[in-house]
């Protein structure tokens, strides 16, 4: 981190970052980015958006495996990772839709495909839906966030609390270096990630402006309305969900498949939470599959 020990300071943090040789960064109107571009310049872009307190490192594995064939861009969100905000930063959903807009048209791309994780499939489904230049033809969520979370009339107050208060992040920080917090937390995920993954979760959870970014988040966060967008995507989506996923129901995911006109549901038994990150090759199998499907019913996946 920066010697003020509140940001990541890429010269010291970003040393061991994951496929660091495809990161760049990136400035427009709202953000200062860090982004990781690889594959092919002219083939077929996807775009990897990762959920509340991750960062492109979520997509460690992936990366490698779509980039031979794929023009990949993993962004950190904004206020998540090396990417931060300009000024106090919209880290609504709206806002980082039209954030990651500008990301997109600033490097000129318009993704064929994308995938989300969690919070970042919500993201992902009101991109698709938005009618910004950036469209894509088709949407991928990996254990998606898609309801309102259960117990919102407490979660979001308390959010905008914790938000507002400078000490917040920096005392949740500080409990992360000092006790099993961070440790804990990924427990809770229900997911066996590797060891590269675990010590990249507890260098983010000892960040403060990283803490701050997954709170300014989650505070600002209303899915109220969110069934509209879902059934206003103009082609069906690809929905993955681990049934032993103790942070994100299920339901989340059955309860969209049900909003977006035929869309392709795939259950599977084990992975928890961060089933991209520990059963990556199972993922791109799904989006082959998913690919094929669009494909034999008349449309141009990639």
């Amino acid at each position: 981190m920066s010697g003020d020990r509140d940001r990541l300071d890429w010269q010291v943090d970003g040393t061991s970052w994951p496929n660091r040789s495809a990161s760049q960064f990136l400035k427009t109107a709202s953000c200062d980015w860090h982004v990781q571009l690889a594959g092919p310049e002219d083939a077929p872009v996807i775009l990897l958006l990762h959920g509340t307190g991750a960062a492109s490192h979520s997509w460690r594995h992936l990366l490698p495996l779509l980039s031979t064939r794929f023009r990949v861009v993993a962004p950190d969100l904004p206020g998540h990772g090396f990417t931060r905000t300009r000024g106090s930063g919209d880290l609504s959903l709206p806002g980082m839709v039209r954030a990651l807009t500008e990301l997109l048209t600033l490097i000129d791309r318009c993704p064929a495909i994308i995938i989300g994780h969690s919070a970042g499939a919500a993201i992902a489904v009101m991109l698709a839906a938005s009618q910004a230049s950036a469209v894509p033809r088709h949407v991928v969520g990996i254990n998606g966030a898609y309801l309102p979370i259960r117990g919102n009339a407490l979660f979001s107050p308390l959010a905008k609390a914790l938000f507002a208060n400078p000490f917040s992040a920096s005392m949740f920080s500080l409990l992360a270096r000092a006790t099993p917090l961070g440790g804990n937390l990924l427990s809770a995920t229900g997911s066996s990630i590797d060891e590269e993954g675990k010590a990249l979760y507890r260098r983010l959870l000892a960040s403060p402006a990283h803490v701050r970014g997954a709170l300014g988040m989650m505070a600002a966060w209303d899915l109220t309305r969110f069934d509209a967008t879902l059934r206003r995507l103009p082609f069906p989506m690809t929905l993955i969900a681990a049934r032993d996923d103790p942070m994100v129901p299920i339901e989340n995911s059955t309860h969209a498949a049900r909003q977006a006109a035929g869309s392709r549901l795939v259950m599977t038994d084990r992975g928890g939470h961060l089933l991209h990150e520990c059963r990556a090759a199972d993922v791109v199998r799904w989006l082959d599959e998913a690919i094929g499907e669009q494909r034999s019913n008349g449309a141009d996946a990639a």
